[in-house]
């Protein structure tokens, strides 16, 4: 094997193994203190795809997950206020049958039917969150609004003001019959059973978009903590094997350096032929 100074080739084959050895150190080292295992596309072109669609989704499904929590709120709004009203139905049909009896004060059970009246009507007027109507108008019309909120995959529209609630129907027959300027303490024109049955069909469809709301959020909750599994697989470092990697890449580095340090100095050794 002949000898030559212009070029080293065992120096630049050194040469190259050790900026080998230092690039593979100094992405172990990121990878270490980014604790990420894709700091760059080029690291991997095909999981940083996935994994940034998987992120995207996810915040979605967080934002939906969110929107579940707000539509609880404005459900159990709702039913608490129903609630209520459906104690007072129940108490006016109470007081109805009282006012039958001849011993009875019916004028003092006219005023008591007036005031429960009064009552629901406040309720039916003053139920909102945020500003938003639930149940009636300020002046006792239908609502006048009626939310939809993306809970993912569907969309659920709370209008309780809707004929098939029959709220509007409660508002104008608390309205309609006079009952809170009613004298006659019976109340013949005002039919508290079928009203008050009207009330518990909204409470239960109320329970039945609860059901529907627990439902979608727990399958919210797994789609989440999957995509979360996942993004981590294809993002987090194993920090221990990374540690592993950089210190074997350091060692590297040193034996590299000195190897080259000893191929470098080679073509020094043709000088002793020129003694």
């Amino acid at each position: 094997m002949g000898f030559s100074i212009n070029t080293n080739v065992s120096a630049l084959n050194a040469y190259n193994a050790l900026a080998k050895v230092n690039a593979q150190t100094e992405k172990a080292q990121l990878r270490l203190a980014t604790q990420k295992k894709i700091n760059s596309v080029a690291d991997d072109t095909s999981g940083y795809n996935v994994g940034k669609k998987l992120e995207a989704q996810t915040l979605k499904q967080k934002a939906q997950l969110n929107n579940i929590s707000s539509a609880k709120t404005y459900l159990s709004t709702a039913e608490s206020a129903l609630q209520q009203i459906n104690d007072k139905l129940n108490q006016i049909s109470a007081k109805q049958i009282d006012a039958k009896d001849p011993l009875k004060d019916s004028a003092a059970i006219a005023k008591d039917i007036r005031t429960l009246a009064g009552e629901i009507s406040s309720i039916l007027k003053s139920t909102d969150i945020n500003g938003t109507q639930l149940l009636a108008s300020t002046d006792g019309a239908a609502a006048v609004s009626a939310p939809t909120y993306d809970v993912g995959g569907t969309s659920l529209t709370f209008d309780f003001a809707s004929t098939d609630l029959g709220i509007t129907a409660l508002a104008a027959a608390v309205s309609t019959t006079n009952l809170q300027n009613t004298t006659d303490a019976t109340v013949t024109g005002f039919d508290t059973s079928t009203v008050a049955g009207t009330v518990r069909t909204a409470l239960g469809k109320v329970g039945n978009l609860q059901q529907a709301l627990e439902s979608r959020g727990d399958f919210l909750t797994a789609a989440i903590a999957n995509n979360t599994a996942t993004i981590s697989n294809i993002f987090d470092a194993d920090m221990a094997m990374e540690q592993l990697n950089a210190t074997k890449g350091q060692i590297g580095s040193q034996i590299a350096t000195a190897i080259l340090a000893q191929v470098n100095s080679a073509p020094q050794q043709l000088l002793t032929l020129f003694r």
